[in-house]
Formats: structure tokens, C-alpha cells, sequence
């Protein structure tokens, strides 16, 4: 509290002003060729990243490895392209699998004249150059995660000669998939590792899980999906995409809103497939009484599926309500930032278990051999780090709520949910490092970002403290536009909203750096 009350004081003042160094536009967060984030260190930044100003996207590095083709397979298709005749005048993307690239192919369709691609152990899609195709073909390796692996590309520039030598970095030099499901094991108690299926990113997780639980709905004639609150847009887009017909999706605006819940069991259940919940949500961070959604679910025939990547499966205990955990291990396991990794965990008790395990397991993309490696490796430092950061976001949170320039912030234990949260809690103190919150005065967003020395940019779940304007980053077109803005509005969402992750640096530096920036 004496640290808290000090900043209020004088937030202009910093404890230690190099605890944050400038990070210049582009720059790998954290220093690795297989950085998940990168520096956005201004508003200007941000925009022209989302506009593809030529300026700004010229700096960029790298970027979150769904959203942004990596520099290693880059150098890939330029090489097959300008020693492959056939690829001339045609865009070529390399795939996390074949399967993928069939995927791609059969979304494309055969009026864009898609073609599988193989060479060298690799696959990929080639299409003739059209805008349009592009981005499409983006698009949907966005948002099932299917992109090749830094890791894996960067293995097939070694050995075309390339580049001269992997990364150096720490690995687990045994069986890494097993290491990685021990470590899971204890959090999530009566699972066995065929439970505990691994993939390369949550996104694919997500979709795998989603995809095999609608092929075990539609035949009983369920295929309507819920979604309970505002999610994350790749999730968003799964359901909305995937579903058979637009009115399969159904959007809950209010997670709290059990008897609007309990209405629509009661008048569809018959229809439903399942519900898709985040506990908690982002990015208001809101946690659903999850057993009530459970026993709606159970009664119904509905399947759920809960995502705690906001705060972790380390955090929280959601695998007895849930027939399906999807979590990103990007988030909190792979604490260094350098790697995407995804779960699903099948609760061995819901009706449909074999089915799930069986589904699941032939539909998720691999997790590749060198990024399990790393994962491995990181992972048994998750509690370690969780306590860490549990420990230094209540004094974040409570520096924020009491500074006249914030408005509103949303955490773990804000009322409202806070006591659905604690009943799904490992411990009181499980918070997660997440906090999202809006300033006072409005248009006061760019100056503040401008000005805050905390590292900027997409992700979170790190060792490293991030902050990014979330709605510009995740829904650019969303807070750009009327009837954008009307829809944020309907979900009470602030396009102005921001996403701080605390990470494990002293706490006492990150207050000090916000109160310098908030003035």
C-alpha cells in the first residue's frame, strides 16, 4: 500500500526510468526470431498496421504468428517460388499440414483455381495473384490456425542452406509431448493423456473442438450455437462461419443473464449443439456462473465448451463443469512470448468422451516437434510465474480504480462476477494477470498510449508486462466505422478500451511507469 499511495502522490515520478527501454517500432517482444508480439509504440502505429501503411509495415518484423505470415516462411516461398516455373504469377502459402491444405482448397473452391503444393516435406496452396483470394485465403489460416510453424520453417531454411543455424535457446531434450501433458496433468486431476490432446495454437484447438462436437450434434438435429458474451474474434468468427445456417448463431450479449439463458433452453434445447463461454470473457474479463450454465447444458444435451486462457487452466478449476476445456498455451505456459501452442482437454466423464478424444485428436493441426520442445521447457515454470504475476495485478488494480484519469476497470474480482470467479479458483489470489480499463477524459487515448513506456503490443499471458488498445487491434473495422461503433456500444464495449497484461517485472516499476503516462 505504501508503494500505491506514493504513486498517487506523484505518478509522474519514476522508480527506475530504464526498467522499460524504449522499443522501437517493429521490434520483437521479446527478442526472438520467434517472438509472439512486436512493438506498436504509438496510436499512429497502430493504425497504420491495421490500414497496411506501407511506412509502418515495413518496420514490422514480425507480428502475433496467426495474424502475420513469418519472415522464415516468407523466405521459403520465395525461394520455391522464383525455382518453381509452374508458380509464376501465383501466390503460394505454406500450411501446417496436408490436411490443412486440403481445407484450403475445398474453402477456395475450384472457381479460384486452388492447387496443392508439396516439396520437400512441405504442403501449402497455391492460387493465381488476386487480392480477393489473398485475402481470403489469410482470413481462414487465421482463424483456424494454419500457418507453418516459425520453428518448422526456419528447420527447412537450415537444411535448403538457408540460414546457417536454428536459433539458439533452451529445450526439453526428452519426450517433450509427455512432459508437457505431466505438467498438465495435476491441474486437470482424473484426466489421462489421451484427454489431454495438444495442438498448434488455441485457435486450432477451438476449431477441432467446435467442429467434432457439431459433427456429433447435427445428426440428432442440433445445430444451433450459443455464444455466451462478447469473445475473442477468432471464436467469434469459428461459430459465425461455420455454423450451418446464420441462425444457428446465437449471440448472448450478457453472461450474467441466466434467465434470458434458461428462456432459450426452454423454448430451443432441443436444437441446441452447444455453448461456447471464455471465463472469464475477453476483453471485459466477466466470469458466468459456470455450474448454472453446466446443469442448463447437461439437462438439454447441449455440450460445453469453456476457454480459461484469460487467466489459465493453472488458475482455474472449469474441467468439472465442462465437456470440453480449449485453452490457448501461448498464454501463461509459454511465458518467454515465443511460441503459440493450443489444448483441449476432454472431460472423461461427459457422455461423449470416446467420440471427443477420437474427433478431436484426427481434427486438431499438430504442435511441431521443436515448439513442444520449447513449450516443454517452459511450462513447469507456470507456477512460478502465475504467483508472481497473481501477486502484483491487485496493487496494478488498485492503482488504476483510485486514479482520477481511469474510468472503469475490469479484472478477475471486479463485482459483479467476482464471486463466480472465486468458486472456479484454485486459490483467492488466482487472478490472472489480465486488466483492461478506459480513461476519463474522452480522446484521451492516443496521448496517454503515446506517452506510456510499458511494452506495446498484441498477446499476453507473458513474463513481460503488455499493453495495446485491444478493440483497435482485434476489431479495427468494429471501432472504425457507425455501425461498428453501434455494435461495441450494444455489448458495452468502449472502442477506446485498454488490455494490460501484468508480467513479472517489479510491480512497483509498472505503477510508477502507468501513473507517469496517465500525468
Amino acid at each position: 500500500m505504501v508503494v500505491i499511495r506514493a504513486r498517487r502522490i506523484n505518478p509522474r515520478v519514476s522508480l527506475n526510468p530504464s526498467a522499460f527501454p524504449p522499443l522501437p517500432l517493429g521490434q520483437s517482444i521479446p527478442a526472438s526470431p520467434h517472438a509472439v508480439s512486436c512493438s506498436l509504440p504509438t496510436m499512429r502505429a497502430v493504425r497504420g498496421y491495421e490500414e497496411k501503411d506501407p511506412e509502418i509495415v515495413r518496420q514490422l518484423t514480425n507480428g502475433y504468428p496467426r495474424f502475420v505470415v513469418h519472415p522464415f516462411a516468407k523466405k521459403l516461398v520465395a525461394h520455391f517460388t522464383a525455382a518453381t516455373p509452374a508458380l509464376f504469377g501465383r501466390t503460394l502459402w505454406l500450411t501446417s499440414s496436408a490436411a490443412m491444405a486440403r481445407g484450403l482448397c475445398a474453402h477456395l473452391g475450384a472457381a479460384r483455381r486452388p492447387e496443392l503444393f508439396t516439396t520437400h516435406g512441405l504442403v501449402g496452396v497455391s492460387h493465381p495473384e488476386s487480392p480477393e483470394t489473398y485475402a481470403l485465403t489469410k482470413v481462414y489460416l487465421q482463424n483456424i490456425g494454419g500457418f507453418l510453424s516459425s520453428r518448422e520453417a526456419e528447420d527447412h531454411l537450415v537444411a535448403l542452406k538457408l540460414l546457417p543455424a536454428p536459433h539458439p535457446e533452451d529445450v526439453f531434450k526428452g519426450d517433450a509431448s509427455a512432459e508437457i501433458r505431466r505438467q498438465l496433468r495435476p491441474v486437470l486431476p482424473g484426466t489421462a493423456d489421451a484427454d489431454l490432446i495438444l495442438a498448434n495454437c488455441g485457435m486450432s484447438a477451438m476449431h477441432a473442438a467446435f467442429r467434432t462436437v457439431a459433427a456429433l450434434q447435427a445428426p440428432l438435429g442440433r445445430t444451433v450455437w450459443l455464444q455466451l458474451g462478447w469473445l475473442y474474434l477468432d471464436t467469434i468468427a469459428i461459430l459465425q462461419k461455420f455454423t450451418p445456417k446464420p441462425a444457428d448463431y446465437v449471440y448472448i450479449r450478457d453472461v450474467a443473464d441466466l434467465d434470458g439463458l434458461t428462456r432459450i433452453f426452454t423454448a430451443h434445447g432441443a436444437r441446441i449443439a452447444g455453448v461456447v463461454a471464455e471465463v472469464p470473457t475477453n476483453p471485459l474479463i466477466q466470469t458466468p456462473d459456470l455450474a448454472a450454465i453446466a446443469t442448463l447444458c447437461r439437462t438439454h444435451g447441449a455440450r460445453l465448451l469453456v476457454d480459461p486462457s484469460m487467466s489459465s487452466v493453472f488458475s482455474l478449476n472449469v474441467l468439472p463443469h465442462a465437456d470440453l476445456v480449449v485453452s490457448s498455451l501461448t498464454k501463461y505456459t509459454a511465458s518467454e512470448g515465443d511460441l503459440t501452442a493450443g489444448l483441449v482437454v476432454v472431460n472423461p466423464a461427459g457422455p461423449d468422451a470416446a467420440a471427443l478424444r477420437s474427433g478431436i485428436s484426427a481434427g486438431v493441426e499438430p504442435l511441431y516437434a521443436r515448439d513442444a520442445a520449447r513449450l516443454a521447457c517452459q511450462i513447469g515454470h507456470t507456477p512460478a510465474v502465475l504467483a508472481q504475476i497473481n501477486a502484483a495485478t491487485p496493487k496494478v488494480v488498485a492503482f488504476l480504480e483510485k486514479h482520477p484519469a481511469v474510468k472503469d476497470v475490469f479484472w478477475a474480482l471486479q463485482a459483479g462476477s467476482k464471486a463466480n470467479y472465486l468458486k472456479l479458483a484454485r486459490t483467492p489470489d488466482s487472478t490472472g494477470g489480465m486488466i483492461t480499463f478506459t480513461l476519463r477524459q474522452p480522446g484521451a487515448l492516443e496521448k496517454f498510449y503515446d506517452r506510456l513506456r510499458l511494452p506495446k503490443g498484441p498477446s499476453f499471458g507473458m513474463k513481460t508486462t503488455l499493453i495495446c488498445p485491444f478493440m483497435y487491434l482485434a476489431h479495427y473495422d468494429l471501432v472504425t466505422t457507425p455501425a461498428g461503433l453501434a455494435e461495441l456500444a450494444a455489448s458495452k464495449l468502449d472502442p477506446d478500451l485498454l488490455r494490460l497484461c501484468v508480467g513479472i517485472e517489479p510491480v512497483e516499476d509498472i505503477i510508477a511507469t502507468l501513473g507517469e503516462a496517465l500525468g
